[in-house]
C-alpha cells in the first residue's frame, strides 16, 4: 500500500498547527485512506467509495461525524454529507443553539473536477485525527458534500475532461439529466440542486467553498481564489469576504502556492498578453447566489494542467485554511452576516445593482507563464498557440479588476405580487430557496399595483439549460389590477431580499423571466385577420382625424414601416378594442404595500 502525504517546509508552520508536517500523532485508520491516496493521486474512486467512506468516518468518530443522506439523485443514488464538530453540534438546530458557524465545504458540482472530493477526505481525517487544526472543529461544524453532481460522477471514463491532467477517469461534467448544477442557483430545475438547497436551508452555512479545476491556458499558476461579497451583495459584510479572501491567499503563499484572486482567463482567448478582467458573477452561479443571501462564498478553481496529486495538495491546503480562518474569525462573521440580514429588511424603496461591469481601468501585473510561439495551422487554418512548459517565463499583462454596480432597480416597498395563475410555477422556487411569502385568501376587486409592460421581448434562438431565455426592455407603472384569491405575497422585508429582487425583477439577468419561466406572456394568441383588418382601419380612419394624421405621419417618417404590410396593419390592430391588453404584460407585480 502506497500512502503519499503531503510534505511541507518548516514556513508553513507559520499559522500554528494548520498545516501537515508529514508526522502523525497517531496512526491513520488505514479504512479511511482514500483509494486516491493509495494510488499516488493516479485515480479518484467511485462513488462506492464516498458512500464507503461517509459510514466508516461516523463509525470512527461517533461523537465527532454524521453520515446523512440529503437527497436522490435522478438515477436513484443517495446525496451524501459528512457533518463533522466536536462541539456536540451535529445537527443544525444545535449549531444554531450554539451560535457555531457552519462551513460548506462542495465537491464535484462539475464531477470531472474531482480534487474537492479527494482533498476534503484527507483532511477530515486528519484534523479529525489530531495532525492538523487540532481545535478547528470545536469552533465550527464542517459540512463536507464530497461529490454534489453524483450521477455525473459515475459516468466515468477517461478524457471526460481533455483539458486536464489527472486523474486517469473521473466524472461527467453535467447531470444524468444534463443540467450544469454550477447554472442552477436561481432556477432551480434539478433535483440536485433542489436537494442541496433544502440542505443550505437547514444549516445556513457562513462560508460555502465550490471547489473546481478550471480550464484555460497553460502557466505557472495554480490555483484562483475568488471571494464575494467584495464586489457585490451587502457593503459591509464585503468586508468581511476581503478578510477572508486576503488571510486564504496568504496562507497558500506560505505554502509555496501562486493564487489569484480572479478567474484566469485571458481577455483575448490564446492571447496572453490581452490580459484578465475579472467580473462579479451572476446569480446563476454558487459566487453570485450565496451573497444575495449575505453569506460568504469562495469560488476554488484549480489549474487543470497541473498533476492531479499537485491539484489535490492545493485544494487540501485551501480547505484547512478555511477552517483555520473560520476558528479565528468566525464568530465577527457570524455576526457580520446577521447585520447583514437585519439591513436587509430595510431594502424597500432603495436602489439594487442588479447586474456589475468592469470598467476599462487596467493595471500592470506580473504573471508566472511560459514562452510560448504562434503560428498558423495547418489544421485548423487559423492562429494557433504552442506553450513551452520547459521555459518559464514571466509575462507583464493588464488586469482590468474594477467592478462596478452597472443596471440598478430600486426595491418596491412592500413586495411582489404573484398571481394565482402563476403561482404553480414561483411557489416551488420560493420554497426551494427558503423565501418566506403569504397566500392571500380574499380576492382585490381593484388595487394600484406596479405593472411591467415590455416594449420589446427577445426569446433566444438556442436552448440555454433547457429554456429558452428572454430578454425585455420596459418600466413599472401603476395601474388598476384585480386579484383573485390565492395569489401571492413576497415581503420585501426579509433577509433574502436581494434574492427576491434577482428573482422577480424582469431586468435582471437571472430573474425567472430572463430564464423564460413566462415566454407564454409574450406570446400572441389571438389575430385579426387582414381582410378584416382593413375594413376596420378605413372605419377607425374615417371616424378619428388624428388617427389619421398618426398614421400618415408614420408613413412619411417611417420607410421601413411604410414597406411592410404586416406592420401597418398592426398599427390599426393594436389600436383596436379586440387587441390583447395582456401581450407583453409581465405576470409578476410590485406593491408599495404590505398584503397580510
Amino acid at each position: 500500500m502506497f500512502n503519499m502525504r503531503i510534505m511541507l517546509t518548516a514556513a508553513s508552520l507559520s499559522t500554528t498547527i494548520l498545516f501537515f508536517n508529514g508526522t502523525s500523532t497517531q496512526a491513520e485508520p488505514n479504512n479511511l485512506i482514500t483509494v486516491s491516496e493509495k494510488s499516488g493521486f493516479s485515480i479518484t474512486g467511485r462513488y462506492s467509495e464516498v458512500e464507503a467512506l461517509c459510514a466508516e468516518f461516523e463509525k470512527q468518530y461517533p461523537d465527532a461525524v454524521r453520515c446523512i443522506t440529503y437527497g436522490k439523485t435522478p438515477e436513484g443514488r443517495p446525496m451524501l454529507a459528512l457533518v463533522a464538530s466536536r462541539s456536540g453540534a451535529l445537527s443544525p438546530e444545535v449549531a444554531q443553539a450554539k451560535k457555531l458557524p457552519v462551513v460548506l465545504v462542495q465537491g464535484g458540482i462539475h464531477a470531472g473536477e474531482i480534487d474537492g472530493k479527494d482533498a476534503g477526505f484527507q483532511i477530515l481525517r486528519q484534523i479529525l485525527n489530531g495532525d492538523v487544526a487540532k481545535d478547528a472543529l470545536e469552533k465550527q461544524v464542517l459540512l463536507f458534500v464530497p461529490v454534489f453532481n453524483v450521477d455525473g460522477h459515475e459516468r466515468f471514463k477517461a478524457y471526460n475532461r481533455p483539458n486536464q491532467r489527472g486523474p486517469k477517469q473521473m466524472g461527467w461534467r453535467a447531470t444524468s439529466e444534463n443540467y450544469n448544477l454550477n447554472r442552477d442557483y436561481v432556477k432551480v430545475d434539478s433535483a440536485e440542486m433542489r436537494a442541496m438547497l433544502e440542505l443550505y436551508n437547514a444549516w445556513d452555512p457562513l462560508i460555502s467553498l465550490d471547489l473546481h479545476a478550471t480550464n484555460g491556458a497553460q502557466f505557472e499558476v495554480d490555483v484562483s481564489i475568488q471571494v464575494e461579497p467584495v464586489y457585490g451583495g451587502d457593503e459591509t459584510l464585503r468586508i468581511s469576504g476581503l478578510e477572508f479572501r486576503e488571510a486564504v491567499i496568504t496562507d497558500l503563499k506560505t505554502q509555496g502556492h501562486d493564487p489569484k484572486h480572479f478567474y484566469i482567463e485571458f481577455a483575448k482567448t490564446d492571447h496572453p498578453d490581452s490580459g484578465f478582467v475579472h467580473e462579479m458573477y451572476n446569480p446563476r452561479f454558487s459566487t453570485g447566489y450565496f451573497p444575495l443571501r449575505n453569506r460568504i462564498n469562495m469560488l476554488v478553481e484549480t489549474h487543470s494542467w497541473k498533476e492531479y496529486p499537485e491539484r489535490v495538495k492545493i485544494m487540501r491546503n485551501t480547505i484547512a485554511s478555511t477552517l483555520d480562518q473560520v476558528s479565528q474569525h468566525g464568530s465577527n462573521w457570524l455576526k457580520a452576516a446577521a447585520e447583514a440580514d437585519q439591513r436587509s429588511l430595510e431594502l424597500g424603496g432603495k436602489p439594487v445593482a442588479l447586474t456589475y461591469k468592469t470598467t476599462e481601468e487596467s493595471r500592470e501585473i506580473d504573471f508566472a507563464g511560459y514562452e510560448y510561439t504562434v503560428s498558423n495551422s495547418d489544421i485548423s487554418g487559423s492562429r494557433m498557440i504552442e506553450y513551452h512548459e520547459d521555459k518559464p517565463q514571466t509575462w507583464t499583462v493588464p488586469l482590468r479588476d474594477t467592478i462596478v454596480a452597472d443596471v440598478i432597480q430600486t426595491a418596491p416597498r412592500g413586495g411582489y405580487i404573484i398571481p394565482i395563475s402563476r403561482s404553480q410555477i414561483v411557489k416551488p422556487k420560493l420554497d426551494a430557496h427558503g423565501i418566506d411569502y403569504i397566500v392571500s385568501t380574499n380576492a382585490q376587486d381593484s388595487v394600484e399595483l406596479e405593472v411591467f409592460r415590455a416594449l420589446t421581448a427577445s426569446p433566444s434562438t438556442n436552448s440555454v439549460e433547457g429554456h429558452q431565455t428572454m430578454k425585455v426592455t420596459g418600466e413599472w407603472k401603476i395601474e388598476p389590477v384585480q386579484l383573485e384569491s390565492g395569489f401571492i405575497f413576497i415581503p420585501i422585508a426579509q433577509p433574502k431580499s436581494k434574492l427576491i429582487v434577482a428573482m422577480f425583477e424582469p431586468l435582471a439577468p437571472d430573474s425567472l423571466l430572463a430564464w423564460g419561466f413566462f415566454n407564454t406572456a409574450f406570446e400572441s394568441k389571438e389575430y385579426m385577420e387582414s381582410y378584416v383588418t382593413e375594413q376596420v382601419a378605413r372605419q377607425m380612419l374615417a371616424k378619428d382625424p388624428v388617427l389619421a394624421k398618426s398614421f400618415a405621419d408614420k408613413l412619411a417618417s417611417d420607410p421601413e414601416f411604410a414597406a411592410s404590410k404586416r406592420e401597418r396593419l398592426r398599427f390599426f390592430y393594436k389600436r383596436h378594442p379586440s387587441w390583447d391588453d395582456r401581450l407583453n404584460l409581465y405576470p409578476i407585480m410590485r406593491t408599495d404595500t404590505v398584503f397580510k
